[in-house]
């Protein structure tokens, strides 16, 4: 149990206590006591996914909320979320695979849609009962990936992009920490600074930098809900700090990575 909060001592904020589990190209994030994120953005392609009772999601372009149990929400846009402080599932598809691809391209009319897709509350369901059986990691990342690919009827994990593209991504992924600067991800590839910093570009519509970013803190997030503290998790990371990581995911994620608890210390 936590320990008990005094009066002279202010409980830290949180908006989730659940599991991060991770694959290359893609993760889920699951909780309970899903609280509200503020505006943010991310380079993933987030299915947001309850079982009963529903959620509040809308586009930072508007002040209308809409309540759903499932909903997507475009790479790279602007949006906020309230899981109303019910279990809630995350499930994020880069937009460099196969999958994510298709979902782009079923999708891409607004940053934030709503999904009646049938077929969908069954494997939601799925997904939400290896959580409360507390399910091995595989489970957890089995049950996630087989939504994806009912979504988007492509597999999960294989590459869409250029090849010396998905050999560098496959690299970031393998080890997010690991030092890697834009050249020499250029010469894993043999090609010049210049011409790989566009070609990253037009593959993954980030840069180099911002994708290098985004494979860390899932990393992190990881590592943190894996039981390391959030200072190990930045370090392992390959953040300067943890106020470094704690920055990034609230541009990333709308909240500070120390908002979120694993589930076996609820």
């Amino acid at each position: 149990m936590p320990r008990p909060t005094s009066a002279a001592e202010p409980r830290r904020a949180v908006v989730g206590i659940g599991r991060v589990a991770m694959w290359k190209g893609g993760s889920v994030w699951i909780g309970r006591d899903t609280g509200q994120a503020q505006p943010h953005s991310h380079h993933a392609i987030q299915i947001a996914l309850a079982a009963t009772p529903s959620f509040r999601i809308r586009d930072a372009s508007t002040e209308a909320w809409q309540q759903t149990l499932a909903a997507i929400v475009m790479p790279d846009r602007p949006h906020l979320f309230d899981g109303c402080g019910h279990t809630v599932a995350m499930v994020f598809v880069e937009p460099e695979t196969l999958a994510g691809r298709e979902l782009v391209a079923r999708h891409r009319q607004h940053d934030v849609s709503l999904l009646h897709d049938e077929g969908l509350s069954a494997r939601t369901a799925a997904l939400h009962a290896v959580f409360e059986a507390r399910g091995t990691e595989a489970a957890l990342v089995d049950a996630a990936q087989h939504i994806v690919a009912h979504l988007a009827a492509r597999p999960v994990g294989a590459q869409a992009v250029d090849v010396r593209i998905a050999k560098v991504l496959e690299h970031i992924r393998a080890r997010p920490d690991a030092e890697l600067g834009l050249a020499q991800a250029a010469a894993l590839v043999h090609l010049s600074p210049s011409r790989f910093r566009h070609l990253f570009v037009a593959q993954s519509g980030i840069s180099f930098r911002a994708y290098l970013l985004w494979a860390r803190v899932g990393l992190a997030v990881a590592r943190g809900m894996a039981g390391h503290s959030w200072t190990e998790a930045a370090q392992q990371a390959g953040f300067a700090d943890s106020a470094h990581l704690s920055r990034t995911c609230r541009r990333m994620f709308g909240i500070a990575p120390t908002m979120l608890v694993r589930e076996e210390q609820a």
